[in-house]
């Protein structure tokens, strides 16, 4: 194997984590991060910086986040998308007290990072989705400043853009982030405890057919959304109120009887969700899915997020 090779194979395996999880973050698909990590060591092979027995990670994260954004820009133009869009959900470890969940321990080589929002924060569904109100710009300037915790000069090296322009965007970005600053809930031990203690109440209380006891673990606004990406039967619009979400469910528990369906509760990205395979149902109805929840400062289920697409559900083990 030549030096170059020899030297490109231990840019990769150092830099590979970092893009990975950038990527991630930037698109909210897995399969879209392993796609934009390839492309950018290709360019590498294809059209390499000047020099590469320098440091490549400001000419890898530009380029990343480049290819990115050119991802979500044409992501934001497609109008074919079926019913709600969410994130695609991945495995992020166990709650053991001597563990720290895989995320973390997949970065490790990176250090730890002092930004505003930690490596599990910036994975969990409430952080996802307020992503989405930012542009592909702002997104990336957020994540690197408050997420991989880059210096403005090295966010405006990363990006090619003047620490002015950065600053800026930074600004913009965190004032869209705001409504998501209000009511946000690090994923610590305890609310792990919680959401799962939530989570599993909520069950037993649909399966018992006590909806008055499901209801009351309901947040006034409660909201769920389903993404069945037109491939199944899904709600096409989010079911919003107690009596509606609560409903919703005790019909779902009605046709798929709790024998029918295999659940699992585990971590994914970073807060306990229920990962079903419903079993064999009617025609269009999905076979497998995962619920997730988030709780107010009360404790109350305030959001169900539900996935059921089967290209999102890849790096999800039934």
């Amino acid at each position: 194997m030549s030096t170059i090779a020899l030297t490109l194979d231990a840019v990769f395996q150092e830099h590979r984590g970092l893009l990975w999880h950038l990527c991630y973050r930037m698109t909210g698909i897995p399969a879209d991060a392993d796609d934009l990590v390839q492309e950018t060591f290709l360019r590498v092979i294809e059209r390499p910086p000047p020099r590469i027995d320098t440091d490549l990670r400001p000419w890898l994260v530009r380029v990343a986040v480049n290819l990115a954004r050119d991802l979500l820009r044409r992501r934001r133009r497609r109008k074919d998308y079926v019913g709600p869009w969410l994130p695609a959900p991945i495995e992020t470890g166990a709650e053991d007290e001597d563990d720290m969940p895989a995320i973390e321990a997949s970065m490790s080589n990176l250090g730890t990072t002092d930004g505003r929002y930690d490596l599990v924060e910036s994975v969990t569904y409430a952080f996802l989705l307020a992503l989405e109100a930012l542009t592909p710009k702002q997104r990336a300037v957020l994540l690197l400043r408050d997420v991989f915790d880059y210096s403005a000069g090295e966010t405006a090296e990363a990006l090619a853009a003047s620490e002015a322009n950065v600053r800026t965007l930074h600004h913009r970005a965190r004032q869209a982030m705001a409504a998501y600053d209000r009511t946000r809930r690090p994923p610590t031990r305890d609310l792990c405890e919680e959401t799962r203690h939530a989570l599993t109440e909520f069950i037993g209380a649909v399966f018992a057919g006590d909806a008055q006891r499901a209801e009351a673990l309901l947040s006034e606004d409660i909201r769920l959304v389903t993404d069945g990406g037109g491939e199944f039967h899904a709600a096409r619009r989010p079911v919003i109120g107690r009596s509606k979400v609560a409903r919703f469910f005790s019909k779902l528990a009605s046709r798929r009887g709790a024998a029918d369906i295999r659940m699992d509760i585990r971590l994914i990205n970073g807060l306990p969700a229920l990962v079903a395979d419903f079993g064999t149902g009617r025609p269009g109805d999905p076979p497998r899915g995962v619920i997730g929840i988030d709780l107010d400062s009360s404790g109350a289920i305030r959001a169900f997020h539900s996935i059921l697409v089967s290209d999102k559900l890849s790096r999800i083990h039934f």
